[in-house]
């Protein structure tokens, strides 16, 4: 169920396309007067570990590139709205500089889905005349753009049209409409003409809905898979975005003024940032290999740390996660990274690593690798590494791990003043505890905290779209709905047992349970306080094991009513992926790229037989 691959050779924008295409952008914001809304839709339900604490202290770079590279490209009357501050906001009743926004854009992760659904729902309440242009986007619409459309006649809302892709995708759809627009026309009425003239099918990485307003879309049109951005030092520049923020409130209306310059830190402490992306690993339920078109790609050294200076000057931030799929996947690159940012200094002379934090994510197998590089990497200012241990016995999953080779590389972690932060995946064979082995959960939580481990994350298998064991993961083993209950997608987050095929699976959903209240508990508290697994101080380990205990607290406060579900049975399972309820078919005529294979295909265009690959 991975994305299907681009042509080889075909996978990647020529160089300098995005520099282009940000300057034909500046040239259009000096004839049109564009007002624009981006916002990040926020399901508070999702609250739990091991996001508790961070979610709201860390605005979302993917949403907030758009209000930057709007607001750099000239469009000044630009606004991000983050649901996790602002929760009760209605894209309805919004007014930017006294006028209902041009342009309204919203995005999802899958298990915050339910709220996009929701704000899609209001902005139709808009006539369709003095309706924005509707954008769904986010990670959720690159592999189920379907749910931008509602199928149900009784409630037929939409998004006009659903990006597939990443920024670039995003900024040549609004050239291309620019282009377009006559003087003073709606911007969604431009959208509907060039759309009916098949102006987008060129644009690959929309899709698109065909049929009249206020009613099921006849059918859907994709224009198929990207094509990535190999230098991601064309990429705006992370500051812009931050001088868009929405300000937090309990308002369903948009605020006169965006968030003040000198409190934007108080309000996004922690800062997500773009430097690598790519694995060389190919774990089934992954599907970063096939978004990424098996492709490296990278911020260079210089941009990295300018990055992090800036923010530091100007917004007070200091701490950054490094939004990587696997910081250490080329070593050479990782070396350049972290030797630059150890050489860095703000405009006072204070060093880098003074003067902030960061943390991303790497593997136990190319951590040892890097063992020469690590003392370096904690003077660059890496504090933090967060790593996908998932089985430490590589029962489940194999990527290079192992119990000696955990124990390793935490050592060299913490031997150079980095804390490592593993990840737990839980399976259905997995117990709890085992005898003579490493294989039961509580062993290895236990394991990962004599190895001096600051934090767990423990989350049970769930469905990965566009991994290669989606497929597999619905041909009867995820649930549908449970003692009655639909499984809803903010369940989907790894901490609800969704997908099982135990006889008791509500075991499963205590285990996850017992292994945070296993790590995080009042005696380890007091051990911390004592002998603390952080070699810098008290304070870091027993800070994190109380911010552990709270987190754990609205676990248990929000999993009871789950585990009262699977007590109950009564479970009912997918057999098959869901598709889209609506008709789904290429730009061409075929078979969707963004489709599932049992998805209904509506041929409107002759075609050839269907290629293997994309061309």
């Amino acid at each position: 169920m991975e994305l299907p691959f681009r042509e080889k050779g075909d996978e990647l924008l020529r160089p300098g396309a995005m520099l282009d295409m940000r300057a034909r952008l500046r040239e259009h914001a000096k004839r049109h007067d564009l007002r624009s809304v981006a916002a990040y839709a926020f399901d508070h339900r999702t609250r739990m570990l091991p996001f508790y604490f961070v979610d709201r202290r860390m605005s979302p770079g993917g949403v907030r590139a758009i209000g930057g590279s709007f607001l750099e490209a000239g469009f000044e009357k630009t606004r991000v709205v983050l649901q996790t501050w602002k929760k009760r906001f209605q894209p309805s009743l919004m007014q930017l500089d006294g006028s209902t926004p041009d342009l309204f854009m919203t995005s999802s992760m899958w298990i915050h889905s339910g709220r996009m659904r929701d704000m899609l729902r209001d902005i139709c309440r808009v006539d369709a005349e003095h309706r924005p242009l509707v954008i769904a986007g986010g990670p959720h619409m690159v592999y189920n753009p379907w749910d931008a459309f509602s199928s149900d006649a009784a409630d037929p809302w939409r998004a006009d049209v659903a990006v597939t892709g990443e920024l670039y995708v995003l900024l040549e759809l609004m050239d291309v409409l620019l282009t377009e627009r006559a003087h003073g026309e709606p911007l969604r009425r431009t959208f509907l003409r060039v759309r009916d003239a098949g102006g987008l099918d060129h644009v690959p990485g929309l899709v698109y809905a065909n049929g009249a307003d206020g009613a099921v879309p006849e059918e859907l049109v994709d224009t198929g898979v990207q094509r990535l951005l190999q230098d991601l030092d064309e990429l705006p520049h992370p500051v812009h975005g931050y001088k868009v923020l929405e300000p937090a409130g309990g308002g369903a209306t948009l605020a006169k003024h965006p968030i003040p310059t000198e409190r934007v830190g108080k309000h996004s402490p922690i800062a997500s940032i773009e430097m690598t992306y790519g694995c060389k690993f190919r774990c089934k339920y992954c599907p970063i290999p096939a978004y990424n078109q098996h492709q490296d790609r990278e911020k260079s050294p210089e941009r990295i740390a300018d990055e992090m200076k800036r923010l530091r000057e100007e917004y007070g931030i200091r701490f950054f996660f490094g939004s990587d799929d696997n910081f250490f996947n080329r070593h050479d690159r990782a070396q350049r990274i972290v030797e630059t940012l150890a050489a860095t200094t703000l405009d006072d002379g204070t060093p880098l690593r003074k003067a902030l934090g960061w943390g991303t994510e790497a593997t136990v197998h190319d951590t040892i690798k890097m063992k020469e590089h690590l003392r370096t990497a904690r003077h660059g200012g890496m504090k933090a590494l967060w790593m996908g241990v998932e089985d430490m016995t590589a029962t489940f999953v194999k990527k290079g791990q192992s119990v000696d080779k955990t124990r390793e590389a935490f050592h060299l972690l913490w031997r150079n003043g980095i804390n490592p932060m593993p990840m737990l995946m839980h399976d259905d064979t997995q117990p709890l505890v085992s005898f003579r082995n490493a294989r039961g959960l509580l062993n290895q939580v236990q394991l990962l905290r004599n190895a001096r481990a600051m934090s767990v994350q423990v989350l049970m298998l769930s469905p990965a779209p566009g991994s290669k064991l989606y497929e597999d993961t619905y041909s009867g083993l995820a649930f549908r709905s449970v003692n009655g209950r639909p499984v809803e997608p903010h369940l989907v987050d790894g901490n609800h047992v969704v997908a099982s095929r135990h006889k008791r699976p509500w075991i499963k959903q205590l285990n996850i349970l017992f292994a945070y209240a296993y790590f995080y508990n009042p005696l380890r508290l007091l051990k911390a306080l004592v002998l603390p697994k952080n070699r810098r101080g008290h304070f870091a380990d027993a800070g994190a094991q109380i911010m552990g205990m709270c987190g754990w607290l609205q676990n248990l406060w929000r999993t009871p009513r789950w585990l009262y579900h699977l007590m109950r049975g009564g479970i009912e399972r997918f057999e098959q992926p869901p598709a889209s309820p609506i008709p789904f078919r290429s730009a061409a005529g075929g078979r969707a790229a963004h489709g599932l294979p049992n998805q209904t295909v509506t041929r409107t265009a002759p075609t050839p037989e269907e290629p293997a690959r994309l061309s």
